[in-house]
């Protein structure tokens, strides 16, 4: 049997799943990362933490599964995108941790750019926004504020990569420094139609050339993995950012399909084929992955806040001890209740896009208790989810099915209140894993187990559909209540 290993550098932990080559789970292991929050909007990992993970899981899959490394057939990674890194070429040290997607840092620098009038060459270029989202306010900010960073930068000595750029250099002990194009895609410097670093954005965003890596496809001969990793060399031959590699494992290969995944963000993508869609709605232009150097193109809605407002709920008011408890606290809450929460931990994202934005719980009275305090985190991301349908319909990309994926699609409440709120089919797959699914598939392409994507991704099948069973007039009152919650966190 071809067995297919896929490498998942998530935002909240490192985790390893071996496929077989037909998509059945066959072993996994996953260690937490630790999240550092060293001022108010600042998120920070540490490289050589994300590393060891990655490399320390697949040691217990593999265990697990009784393998050895070279039973392996090929290997693909998926990533958490945006996150930057910034290391030393010579030891392949990080000069500073690496600055996580969430974090708000440069968030000033993106409004004066933006007041300046650099948005719309951005958005044309890159299909993106001036958000701190993004890798390239992120990269400036470390050669900025590492003492003689900027010198060694010019000086060839240091590299810039997202998260799958530096566990492929460690993993090929530092002889390949590259970035695979969706994550390229991510950095606010690539540009989208001529799929290369754009010299103008290089000069905007003021990040020396030097630094960068070479883009790569998401599927092929990528790198070799060092034998000394996990005792036999490996082919890596499959890369995608983590919602792209979902993208995928969802079997969202044909244009107008959509995928939307629930982990600690939300991130809704819609496959436009060939053709790039220029949003109207500050939704995102970007690729959906890039196979034989032909781009396909996508849509995305991001929000930067789900899976951390259950979080929040359990680790920081210890409402409840395991998020499996939430089902059971949302159905037992009072259905006529008026508590919102806005999770804007980290500011808002699509279609908001308002970095200054907080957290907001609202409509509590005396009698609200830990129940609906739940439910309002589960249904706070089928709103933000109904804020990204609504705004992909006006862009013209009508959302009548979603395919779902992510932690908190086991709750079937939370995958009802979806399809009540949305008013849109929820589909539920048979493997749920599907960012690390994504990831082994591309890597079975890559290294010619497939003939084709298509050919990839037969293995999908559905597990259950969810339909709206709340009474319209009902759904359109709480959205209105929805909406006026978000006006009172936002900053502006």
């Amino acid at each position: 049997m071809n067995y297919l290993l896929a490498l998942d550098a998530g935002t909240t932990s490192n985790r390893a799943i071996i496929f077989s080559q037909d998509g059945e789970l066959i072993a996994q292991h996953q260690i937490l990362l630790t999240q550092h929050y060293p001022n108010d909007g600042w998120v920070e990992h540490a490289g050589e933490e994300i590393l060891a993970g990655l490399i320390d899981s697949a040691h217990q899959a593999m265990a697990q599964a009784n393998l050895k490394a070279d039973q392996i057939a090929a290997v693909g990674l998926t990533n958490q995108r945006e996150t930057t890194l910034v290391w030393d070429r010579a030891t392949g040290q990080p000069i500073y941790p690496a600055i996580v997607w969430q974090d708000r840092r440069t968030a000033r620098w993106c409004e004066q750019a933006r007041a300046q009038g650099h948005e719309a060459q951005v958005q044309a270029k890159t299909g993106l926004l001036l958000d701190p989202y993004f890798s390239a306010t992120k990269v400036a900010w470390i050669l900025d504020h590492v003492p003689g960073a900027r010198a060694r930068a010019a000086a060839g000595e240091l590299a810039f990569g997202t998260v799958d750029s530096f566990v492929v250099w460690h993993l090929t002990q530092g002889r390949r420094h590259i970035i695979e194009a969706t994550n390229a895609a991510r950095t606010l410097l690539f540009n989208l139609d001529e799929q290369s670093w754009d010299p103008e954005l290089l000069s905007l965003f003021n990040v020396p050339a030097a630094v960068l890596p070479q883009v790569v496809d998401s599927a092929g001969d990528l790198a070799e993995i060092d034998a000394s990793i996990w005792g036999a060399a490996l082919p890596l031959t499959g890369i995608a950012g983590d919602q792209h590699a979902a993208l995928i494992g969802q079997a969202g290969i044909q244009p107008g399909m959509l995928k939307s995944t629930y982990g600690t963000g939300c991130f809704m993508i819609a496959n436009t084929g060939e053709q790039r869609c220029h949003s109207n709605q500050r939704l995102l232009g970007t690729l959906a992955y890039r196979i034989g150097g032909q781009p396909t193109y996508a849509l995305e809605g991001a929000i930067f806040n789900v899976g951390t407002a259950i979080q929040w709920l359990r680790d920081n008011l210890k409402l409840f001890s395991d998020a499996a408890e939430t089902q059971a606290m949302a159905e037992a809450a009072k259905t006529d209740d008026s508590v919102y929460l806005v999770p804007a931990f980290t500011g808002l994202g699509a279609p908001w896009w308002d970095a200054h934005a907080r957290g907001l719980l609202c409509g509590v009275t005396r009698d609200t208790g830990p129940n609906e305090m739940v439910r309002a985190a589960l249904e706070a991301a089928a709103f933000q989810t109904a804020d990204l349908t609504q705004a992909m319909a006006a862009d013209g990309q009508r959302v009548q099915r979603i395919r779902v994926d992510g932690g908190m699609v086991v709750n079937d409440w939370f995958c009802q209140a979806l399809a009540d709120i949305t008013g849109a089919e929820i589909d539920r797959p048979r493997v749920t894993e599907t960012t690390a699914l994504g990831a082994a598939l591309l890597a079975g392409l890559g290294a010619g187990l497939f003939d084709s994507l298509p050919h990839a991704c037969e293995s999908w099948s559905l597990e259950r559909r969810f339909t709206r069973a709340m009474d319209p007039d009902v759904c359109q009152k709480k959205q209105q209540g929805w909406l006026t919650a978000v006006g009172r966190a936002r900053s502006d």
